[in-house]
C-alpha cells in the first residue's frame, strides 16, 4: 500500500525572517526545503518569501551580503514563519519583529526557528510554558534567561503546537522534512529528502551528537596487519598470509 499523500498546507506561504549577521548554511536549508522548485513532485509546492527588520543588504557569514526580496508587511499572510538564526544571543530583538512574530501566532501561523532562532521566540513570549530545543551550546544560556521556557537540550528538534524548534544546522533539515512530512505525506517528504541525499526521517527526540570514545591501539602489530588488509581487499588474503606479514620499515613486504 503507498503512502498517504496529504493535500498540503491551506496557506502554502512561508517567509524566512533573516537578520543581519545571517547563518547562511541554516538559511540555506530553509531554502533547500521551501523555496526549491520541485514540480516533479506533482502537487502545489510552497510559496517562498525573506523578509527582514535590518537594512539591507544584510551581511552573511563568509563575506557574504543578501538582499531580502519582501517587505515585512508579507509577515501577516504567512502560514509559515522560519527564523534561522539569531545573530547574538545578548542582543533583543527590535520590538518590532517580536510584535509580528507573536501576531502571528495568534492568527495561527506556523513559527519555526533553527539554532539561535530559538532566542527569538523566546523573546516574544512564545515558549513560555512549551517544550523547545536549540543547538546544545545555546541550550544552558535559553533556559536559565527564560526559566519558563521547557528547553530539552540534546535533542534534534521539538514541535509543541504551532511552534517548531529545531537545533544547530543539520536539526533543521531533519524539522524542514517534518513539516513537509505533516503536510505532503510521507511519500512525498521521501522524495524530497532524496534528493537533498539526507536521511528521509531522523525522529525529533534522537540525541543532537553522542560522544563516542576512540579505541586506543595498544598493538601496534595487530593495527599494522589491519591497516594492510584494508589497502589489499583485492587480493585473497588467508591466515597464512596474515601470518607471513612483517613489518619492514614504513611498509609491508
Amino acid at each position: 500500500m503507498s503512502a498517504r499523500r496529504a493535500p498540503g498546507p491551506a496557506n502554502r506561504l512561508v517567509v524566512a525572517l533573516v537578520c543581519d549577521g545571517l547563518s547562511l548554511f541554516e538559511f540555506g536549508i530553509v531554502a533547500e526545503v521551501f523555496a526549491l522548485r520541485r514540480p516533479e513532485l506533482g502537487v502545489p509546492w510552497y510559496e517562498f518569501a525573506v523578509a527582514s527588520y535590518d537594512r539591507p543588504p544584510l551581511a552573511a557569514t563568509g563575506g557574504v551580503h543578501v538582499t531580502p526580496t519582501h517587505h515585512v508587511r508579507v509577515l501577516g499572510r504567512a502560514g509559515t514563519i522560519v527564523i534561522p538564526n539569531w545573530r547574538n544571543l545578548d542582543e533583543t530583538p527590535p520590538p518590532a519583529m517580536l510584535e509580528a512574530v507573536r501576531a502571528a501566532h495568534r492568527r495561527g501561523a506556523r513559527l519555526l526557528s533553527v539554532c539561535s532562532g530559538a532566542f527569538v521566540l523566546a523573546a516574544a513570549g512564545l515558549l513560555d510554558g512549551r517544550r523547545a530545543t536549540t543547538h546544545w551550546r545555546h541550550a544552558a544560556t535559553l533556559a536559565a534567561r527564560y526559566p519558563r521556557a521547557q528547553v530539552e537540550p540534546s535533542v534534534l528538534y521539538v514541535q509543541d503546537g504551532t511552534v517548531y524548534t529545531a537545533a544547530g544546522s543539520a536539526a533543521g533539515i531533519d524539522l524542514g522534512l517534518h513539516l513537509v512530512r505533516q503536510d505532503y505525506g510521507s511519500a512525498i517528504a521521501n522524495q524530497v529528502a532524496r534528493r537533498m541525499v539526507v536521511p528521509p526521517h531522523r525522529d525529533g527526540g534522537q540525541s543532537q551528537f553522542v560522544v563516542q570514545p576512540i579505541a586506543v591501539r595498544t598493538n601496534d602489530r595487530i593495527a599494522s596487519v589491519a591497516d594492510w588488509m584494508a589497502g589489499n581487499l583485492s587480493e585473497a588474503i588467508t591466515i597464512e598470509t596474515l601470518a607471513g606479514q612483517r613489518l619492514d620499515g614504513d611498509r609491508f613486504a
